[in-house]
């Protein structure tokens, strides 16, 4: 796939996201189509990829279109009929969905547990020993409005400070791979760091940690693949196989060997031939998708929709959280008991 396909990806997704809130974007517009598209990521194989790899998927093939640049966009190729299936934060679902775009998660694909998440590092001798030190310094994260932003508001507010305190912490856009980098040189006060990051930098030291995600609310899941309503309509037999097999792929990787789960990654990403590296996945260690079968909890959507109508950037019941999300294609989650 090209350069040119992924632009055209990234161009067409927000200007197309009009028609998809009005139902005319229909993924494939083929009635229980076998091939689902999809966008991945250079280095890593998410669980759609494992699944297929797996078997779980049945005759479903997944044709990869490109690599996407962040969740939201994913979501909004999506969203547009581009690709048929996409993966974000919760928050951004929540913001998409807000603008009337028509799709529904289907099921959690990663999330937070004591091997897959983000902490929150400052350099070993600074001043930086409570949340209140936090105001007036900068904290370096890979994007604004997501996540790590999330969670350092909540962190915030969960230590005392207001709503006026937490804002003089100054939120800082720094790409991944320079944030290490960024903290050593003192261009920022506090560094957010997870996977291969986190832990290549936690290897040379000289870093400390004030806080994760996990210690901060405990496993849970923080992203899920979505689908438009109308692909979910026309395609319900095709939905059920391909969340049923993400499902049965989480729970395999959770249950497995780590280095049978990190040898069949590298056998997948290896065969693809997608000239990438697979250097990254030895520091693979979980999805942090912790719920049987990926199945989705109300309450780890819900989080973000108070959190942006606390932020302003939602009114007050604009979107409804039970409306967002099902289960009832997940197999997987109702054999687990869930």
């Amino acid at each position: 796939m090209t350069s040119t396909r992924r632009t055209f990806l990234v161009l067409s997704g927000l200007s197309a996201l009009a028609a998809a809130g009005c139902g005319t974007a229909s993924g494939s517009g083929v009635r229980n189509t076998r091939t689902l598209r999809y966008q991945g990521s250079a280095g890593a194989v998410n669980p759609a990829e494992l699944a297929a790899a797996l078997g779980y998927l049945e005759d479903l093939k997944l044709d990869w279109v490109g690599n996407t640049i962040s969740g939201p966009q994913d979501i909004q190729s999506a969203a547009s009929g581009q690709i048929d299936f996409g993966g974000a934060f919760n928050g951004a679902v929540v913001k998409l969905a807000s603008r009337k775009a028509r799709i529904k998660a289907v099921i959690s694909y990663y999330g937070s547990d004591k091997y897959a998440y983000s902490g929150f590092y400052v350099a070993e001798k600074s001043a930086i020993r409570r949340p209140r030190d936090l105001i007036g310094k900068k904290v370096g994260m890979n994007t604004l409005g997501a996540h790590a932003e999330a969670m350092l508001d909540i962190y915030l507010k969960k230590n005392g400070l207001s709503r006026a305190e937490a804002e003089q912490v100054e939120r800082i856009v720094v790409p991944p791979v320079n944030t290490e980098q960024s903290l050593r040189q003192r261009q920022i006060d506090v560094a957010v760091l997870g996977g291969i990051l986190r832990d290549k930098a936690l290897q040379t030291g000289g870093i400390r940690k004030i806080f994760s995600d996990f210690e901060l609310r405990g496993g849970f899941s923080a992203g899920t693949y979505v689908l438009t309503e109308r692909f979910i309509e026309q395609n319900p037999e095709t939905v059920r196989t391909f969340v049923t097999g993400v499902g049965k792929a989480l729970d395999w990787s959770r249950t497995t060997p780590h280095e049978e789960v990190v040898a069949k990654m590298t056998e997948i990403l290896t065969k693809r031939k997608r000239n990438e590296s697979a250097d990254a996945l030895k520091y693979w260690r979980s999805y942090g998708v912790s719920a049987p079968g990926g199945r989705i909890d109300e309450q780890e959507i819900s989080v973000w929709a108070d959190w942006l109508t606390e932020r302003g950037d939602l009114k007050s019941g604009q979107v409804k959280v039970p409306d967002l999300y099902t289960n009832k294609f997940n197999k997987g989650a109702t054999k687990a008991g869930s």
